[in-house]
């Protein structure tokens, strides 16, 4: 994978991140963070999807990486509600 396909994958991991941070209506931090949920919605999502039996789909390939779009903002919408309900309550008391 060349410089500039790593970069466009983590621009679209970033976009697939703050997605599902805003579906889930708790954001985790900046961009970096947004990248990272994205990362682990792609991770998470199409693991959901075949352990229910759904079919991975609009997945995008870029330079023979295959990145799953749809999955990955339901993977980080799920994980952004998770760390969400973990660390919410907690704060300055």
């Amino acid at each position: 994978m060349t410089f500039m396909g790593f970069i466009v994958l983590l621009v679209v991991a970033a976009i697939c991140g703050a997605i599902g941070q805003s579906l889930a209506g708790y954001s985790l931090g900046g961009c970096f963070t947004s990248v990272v949920v994205g990362f682990v919605g792609a991770w998470l999502g199409p693991w959901i999807a075949h352990k229910l039996g759904f079919p991975l789909f609009y997945t995008l390939s870029i330079q023979g990486q295959h990145f799953p779009i749809v999955w990955s903002i339901i993977g980080s919408a799920l994980f952004a509600i998770v760390v969400g309900a973990l660390f919410r309550g907690r704060g300055k008391e």
